[in-house]
């Protein structure tokens, strides 16, 4: 067998290994997926995070979303549409620090979890990122993780989030409430 060959059949079993580890974690085999998105929006960071804290408007951003009600300070009960079925669950603020970051996750239901950050870049300029840890359950979801749905609705998320913020120019309210982490 001369040299080349036995360098082609090496990287051939070394990209076998990479892509099998790849297809197994897109399957959900290593438990759960993850999703980061950011946005630049022309308002200042404080408007930007007071419409955050606003849950109970995500559905008029969040296109899958139909409800979020905030139970206390801490606990939300979302209901949306995942993979094209309704589903709800319980999350909790497990830290908020006004003008900074929203961090939480579920206790019920769908497993996820994640952060919203807030950046100041000039007086009516914030940047906005999100990251997102969440575990497909149905095939359906799957599927749709493996496809980047869940990453593309992130992004459009944001997109609406944006173009209504924009369009308002200010928040429609705000909590300034502090949550230690926990």
């Amino acid at each position: 067998m001369n040299m080349n060959r036995i360098v082609t059949i090496a990287a051939l079993a070394v990209g076998g290994v990479i892509l099998s580890k790849q297809f197994t974690k897109k399957r959900g085999m290593e438990r759960g997926s993850s999703t980061k998105e950011s946005i630049d929006v022309d308002v200042p960071v404080s408007t930007a995070y007071n419409q955050w804290t606003q849950f109970e408007d995500f559905p008029k951003f969040m296109s899958s979303v139909k409800e979020v009600r905030q139970v206390d300070d801490t606990h939300l009960h979302w209901r949306a549409e995942v993979a094209g079925k309704e589903r709800e669950w319980d999350a909790e603020i497990t830290e908020q620090i006004p003008d900074k970051r929203i961090a939480w996750r579920s206790m019920s239901g769908p497993r996820n979890a994640g952060v919203v950050t807030f950046h100041k870049l000039s007086n009516g300029k914030t940047r906005i990122m999100l990251q997102m840890d969440y575990e497909p359950e149905s095939m359906d979801e799957k599927i749709g993780d493996t496809l980047g749905l869940v990453k593309m609705q992130t992004k459009a998320n944001l997109t609406h989030f944006k173009e209504m913020l924009e369009g308002r120019g200010r928040e429609s309210g705000a909590w300034r409430g502090s949550v230690a982490q926990h």
